[in-house]
């Protein structure tokens, strides 16, 4: 099956499941306080629905603009902007009658739902799946940096240790770049001293300028496996064969991969023997470098956990009980939005940058994997819940969030809006979020044709 079209199931898929779960947040306490549910869909049914059923007084369906998904209450402002309604006198089932504090948990039903999900979501990862990662202070000569831009920007070099950001300890390598790119400060170990460098506002700029590379700019350094020979390589007669490993270039031993390419520019166009571990051997091998600096393979690997058998780093593997998962869950969630509302506060502040970043349905399906893996699905999934329940908490007309700040100035204050307030409010948060529709497809529209 195509990778493009594994990762376009598992999007509708985990968009589905969210945002039926995120109206059934408003739907369930709706029916509790005997407010009339008029629609329930999945997706959006402009002029025609690809299917609809009425059961009872609510009409079940899905439509064919897969942009969300929503709930008609009787008696309320929406997206529906359903005027004639509003002009009649309230009947006593419809949302603008009932009192304010259940109509607010009407609204916060679906970012509740939203939250609630990732959080079990977590606490079933934790239970089946356990945490393995590779914690910082394992890693006996540093990290290596694979992008210099990226380097240069941060001020770190292959073979630092990174101790800190924003003054908080690095646990776990694989949270590393995510923890920079919410930063200020970064400390650094190198060399026996340990010294502090502010992040560039603008670091998330720099990430951007190549995209495909940001996942792979601060990597774990590996040893030079061998993982193939080219059939035009001047060195596919040398016996090199896949899975050797390259311990030593002419007189320089090496353990790292990083370390060979500036032992490599000493020798361009000259043959040197280079010293291979294969199996429990050591061999001599005359390689001939080319003009550019290579020798003409492709780069191997090994499992983390023979590179952790020789030492290369040390893997830990923490299991939990279902109770301990219930805790890890929730402190995952909880931490997950943290760090979603630091970003979020970046993107907002165009000297960052991070702007450039925003992306549509095309970036949200890029983070499912290109082949089918339960785990990341449902980790993916569940930080797009997270993502959901806070765009939705923001205070912005037509999201959920405009409509809790009106009600929590009713119940403050005692006046309730006007509709005809609520109704302009709206259509002003309804072009708001084309607008940011627009932006963030416009964004992955240019990245497309452009990079």
């Amino acid at each position: 099956m195509s990778p493009i079209l594994i990762k376009t199931i598992q999007f509708f898929l985990s968009l589905s499941l969210l945002i039926v779960l995120h109206e059934l947040g408003h739907f369930i306490p709706a029916k509790l306080f005997k407010t009339r549910v008029e629609k329930f869909y999945l997706f959006f049914d402009i002029k025609f629905s690809l299917f609809k059923k009425k059961i009872g007084e609510t009409v079940y369906g899905i439509g064919w603009l897969p942009l969300g998904g929503y709930v008609k209450i009787a008696g309320m402002i929406d997206e529906s902007m359903d005027t004639e309604q509003m002009a009649e006198e309230p009947k006593p089932w419809e949302f603008r009658s009932k009192p304010a504090w259940q109509r607010l948990i009407i609204m916060l039903g679906g970012v509740t739902v939203n939250f609630i999900l990732a959080v079990i979501i977590y606490i079933g990862m934790a239970y089946s799946y356990g945490d393995q990662y590779i914690p910082m202070n394992s890693l006996p000569d540093g990290i290596w940096v694979a992008e210099e831009n990226i380097g240069n920007a941060l001020g770190i070099q292959t073979g630092d240790q990174i101790v800190a950001v924003d003054g908080e300890a690095i646990e776990n390598f694989d949270t590393l770049l995510g923890k920079i790119i919410n930063g200020n400060t970064i400390t650094i170990s190198r060399d026996g001293s340990t010294f502090q460098k502010e992040i560039p506002i603008d670091f998330i700029s720099t990430l951007l300028e190549d995209e495909e590379k940001i996942r792979y700019a601060l990597r774990l350094r590996i040893p030079f496996v061998i993982g193939g020979v080219s059939e035009t390589s001047l060195n596919k007669d040398s016996g090199l064969t896949e899975k050797d490993q390259i311990v030593g270039i002419g007189n320089s031993r090496i353990k790292y991969f990083d370390e060979a390419k500036p032992i490599l520019e000493q020798y361009k166009d000259q043959q040197v023997a280079f010293k291979v571990k294969r199996e429990d051997k050591e061999l001599e091998i005359p390689i001939m470098i080319s003009d550019s600096a290579t020798i003409g393979v492709a780069l191997g690997g090994m499992t983390f956990e023979e590179m952790e058998d020789l030492g290369y780093f040390k893997l830990e593997t923490r299991r939990y009980t279902f109770a301990e998962s219930i805790p890890a869950g929730i402190e995952k969630g909880v931490n997950t939005l943290t760090s979603y509302v630091k970003q979020l506060k970046k993107i907002f502040n165009p000297e960052t940058g991070a702007y450039k970043g925003v992306g549509g349905f095309a970036a949200i399906g890029s983070m499912f994997p290109d082949t089918w893996n339960w785990p990341a699905f449902w980790s993916t999934t569940a930080l797009i819940s997270i993502i959901l329940a806070f765009m939705n908490i923001l205070p912005i007309p037509a999201l959920d969030g405009g409509h809790v700040t009106f009600l929590l100035y009713e119940m403050v204050t005692g006046r309730k809006p006007s509709d005809k307030f609520l109704e302009y409010a709206q259509m002003i948060g309804f072009f708001l979020l084309i607008g940011l529709l627009l932006f963030a497809n416009g964004n992955d529209i240019y990245k497309w044709l452009v990079k």
